[in-house]
This record gives C-alpha cells, sequence and structure tokens, in this order.
C-alpha cells in the first residue's frame, strides 16, 4: 500500500489538508517518500484526565494533536518517529477500554480505541510500518522508555512519602523518571536525563538517589579505563585477567501502579484507515 500510495496526487492531497488543519502551529510534514496511511480519534490518558485526539499515521511518523473542529482544526501538534515506538497492550478498566501504550524514549502514554477491532487495527498497522522501518535502517527497537505519568487522580496523597495529602494549596508534582505523583518536599531535586531533556527535570528522592549512584558508577568506570589505557599499551601481548573484571551492576527495581485501578473513558468516534 505504501509503494502504492507513494509519490501520488491524492497522497500529497491527503497531507496536504493534515497540515492545513494544523495550521501555521504546525511544521511542514510533506517528504518524498512519506505517505498518510490512516487516521482517527483516539482517548488519550492525559495528567488531568482522558481527553480525544486526532492521530495521524504516516509510513514513518506518527503525529497527534489536540480537536478544535474536528477535521478542520487542530494545535499542540507532536510527532513521533515510528523507529522510537513499542506498544504494550494494556488490560480494561471499568472506565477504559481498548487500551494500549505508546511508548518512546522521550515519552510514553495510554490510549484507547472506541472498539476492539479498531485497536487491533491500530497496532497491526503501527507494528507494521515499525518493522518495515527498523529492517529498512538496521536498527534495533528501542530498549529504554519514558515512564507514563500516573493521572492526578490517581491518589490523593504522595506516592512516596504517602502521608502528604493534596488539596488546593499543595499541589501534585510528575517524577520524571518514574512518573509517580509526588509532593513538593518528595520532588525537590533535578536531574539531568539529556534522553528526556537538555535541561534537568523534576526527580522524587528515591530516582534522584538512584540516578545519583548510576552517575557514579559511570564516573568511576570510566576513570577506571582511563587508567588502564596506559598499562594495556606498556604490556602489549598479554591477556588480562579474568578476576579483575567486573561488569555487574545493580538491578533497578521498577515500581508498577496496579494495572486494575479504574482511569479512563472511551466515547470517541473513528475514523479509518486510508487504502
Amino acid at each position: 500500500m505504501v509503494d502504492h500510495l507513494a509519490n501520488t496526487e491524492i497522497n500529497s492531497q491527503r497531507i496536504a489538508a493534515v497540515e492545513n488543519c494544523f495550521g501555521a502551529s504546525g511544521q511542514p510534514l510533506a517528504l518524498p517518500g512519506r505517505v498518510l496511511l490512516g487516521e482517527g480519534i483516539l482517548t488519550k490518558e492525559c495528567r488531568k484526565k482522558p481527553k480525544p485526539r486526532i492521530f495521524f499515521l504516516f509510513n514513518d511518523i506518527l503525529v497527534y494533536g489536540s480537536i478544535i473542529i474536528n477535521k478542520r482544526k487542530y494545535n499542540s501538534q507532536h510527532i513521533i518517529p515510528l523507529e522510537d515506538v513499542t506498544l504494550e497492550t494494556l488490560p480494561d478498566t471499568l472506565q477504559m477500554k481498548n487500551r494500549w501504550m505508546i511508548k518512546t524514549s522521550k515519552k510514553s502514554f495510554v490510549v484507547s480505541a472506541a472498539s476492539l477491532t479498531e485497536r487491533k487495527e491500530w497496532i497491526s498497522h503501527l507494528e507494521e510500518c515499525i518493522k518495515h522501518l527498523l529492517t529498512k535502517t538496521g536498527r534495533q527497537p528501542c530498549r529504554e522508555h519514558a515512564a507514563p505519568w500516573i493521572p492526578d487522580k490517581a491518589t490523593d496523597i504522595c506516592m512516596r512519602c504517602t502521608h502528604t495529602k493534596f488539596s488546593t494549596l499543595t499541589r501534585r508534582h510528575h517524577c520524571r523518571k518514574c512518573g509517580f505523583v509526588v509532593c513538593a518536599d518528595c520532588s525537590r531535586r533535578r536531574f539531568l536525563m539529556p534522553r528526556l531533556s537538555p535541561k534537568p527535570l523534576r526527580v522524587c528522592n528515591l530516582c534522584y538517589r538512584q540516578l545519583l549512584a548510576e552517575k557514579e558508577e559511570e564516573v568511576e568506570a570510566e576513570a577506571g579505563q582511563r587508567q588502564a589505557e596506559p598499562i594495556r599499551s606498556a604490556a602489549q601481548g598479554y591477556e588480562p585477567s579474568s578476576g579483575d573484571e567486573s561488569d555487574k551492576s545493580d538491578d533497578e527495581k521498577a515500581e508498577q501502579w496496579p494495572a486494575d485501578t479504574e482511569f479512563y473513558t472511551s466515547e470517541v468516534s473513528w475514523s479509518s484507515f486510508h487504502s
């Protein structure tokens, strides 16, 4: 289908229509060989509550944005390279059905379709595009993903100290490392995570200690390598002693919010995939 639609007038018109809907706030989307494969409305879990978002699937990127006037005006355009995407099917809750998670190195979030068939179609087309791109580029699937943010309404107390109650005056914050909802006292630290942002980001105290320990281990390992280089060059022909090698590191204990927590709702319409 991609080869059939590439560089055709109908494909160019469809992409131009999407660009026009985003207006000056959106980035240009037309590129040689890029094909618009499908579009539809999905419910995206946001920090405050689930909201409908328009999604456009191209053969190399996934684009989504906020709906101002359906099929006429969108804003807050986000572009995700499909090479960076990993999908995870999630169980239904009482409030939200047909859920799955879109995971990337910079941002991960939960979406839901209006029906099981629509979810299957989205996942099937996404996986096909991702597989084709990875085969074409020779890249390996992304292994590191940003943690999805726990919705604000999931808890009334800090998920770290477990005693601070949130209120109008006591704000909720999110750790950018684990995604937990935390109070200000439990998230005063900032840490530079280049994979997520060029600026230091808010993290909870536990994640800060873990990140700091990992950074110190990296610095020590680099220092050890620099010290070993002159020794290896001065003793060429000798094999290093296996008793001095150590690549062990502590496994990071991932904390997960219970899968059966009822966070979501879904009453949205569906467009279709292009053919």
